[in-house]
């Protein structure tokens, strides 16, 4: 990433027992305007919350709003479709409490948060996220994973002019739908999925590829998993 002009900023280690603290995806996102601490569905996780509050604070970022229990909110099932509209997976890992105080916290600043029910899947002991079946690689342009997806939320994205990259299921459960966007059409991706690297370079994306073996094929978290998006400039 840092060979792609992005900075990286390392955090860490985390005290004992945090062993899920690397997928620092999840407890917070980020707007224009400061982050949104979250509060993960998985009781395991609510200390990394403490985490992230404590690097904005060094970076001199705002936070503008924390979801607070009963309500959970995870940052793979949230999913910015423009500027102005956050979709937000409803699962096992963010329930409806979370989604109406993020929809309060947010509403103020004209962004509308659009709700997508999740599917059962393989159940609650495994975490299925939004972004588990769906990663933009450009304005309007994702790779995606169609069987999971909720017929609604698909007919939401063709109606809004989306355009998809399907990932075959053989590669679905090898990370093939987990794809980082650094730039429009420049993503990174982990290895293993072969055909889906092949139509992500057929869509017109430049695709780097990382060695995954153990901290993304063993703890089941990609390179979006891996990481908070801070700031994106055009």
């Amino acid at each position: 990433m840092r060979g792609q002009g992005v900075e990286v900023i390392v955090e860490g280690p985390d005290e004992d027992g945090l062993l899920d603290g690397i997928f620092t995806y999840d407890p917070s996102i980020m707007t224009p305007h400061g982050a949104v601490l979250l509060r993960p569905g998985k009781n395991l996780r609510l200390n990394e919350v403490d985490r992230h509050e404590a690097t904005y604070a060094r970076l001199g970022i705002p936070v503008i709003g924390r979801i607070t229990a009963p309500g959970t909110v995870e940052g793979g099932d949230t999913l910015w479709l423009d500027d102005h509209t956050l979709a937000v997976g409803r699962g096992y890992r963010t329930n409806d409490e979370g989604i109406d105080q993020l929809r309060a916290i947010l509403a103020p600043l004209g962004i509308d948060v659009l709700r997508s029910e999740l599917p059962y899947y393989h159940g609650p002991d495994e975490c299925l996220h939004l972004m588990s079946f769906i990663s933009p690689v450009a304005e309007k342009v994702a790779a995606v994973y169609l069987p999971l997806m909720g017929t609604p939320f698909v007919q939401e994205l063709t109606d809004r002019g989306w355009t998809f990259i399907e990932v075959p299921t053989e590669e679905f459960d090898l990370h093939g739908c987990n794809v980082l966007a650094i730039s429009p059409f420049n993503v990174l991706v982990c290895d293993g999925a072969p055909i889906t690297k092949q139509r992500l370079e057929a869509a017109g994306c430049k695709v780097h590829v990382y060695q995954g073996s153990e901290i993304s094929h063993n703890r089941a978290g990609g390179p979006t998993c891996l990481t908070r998006p801070i700031l994106r400039q055009a």
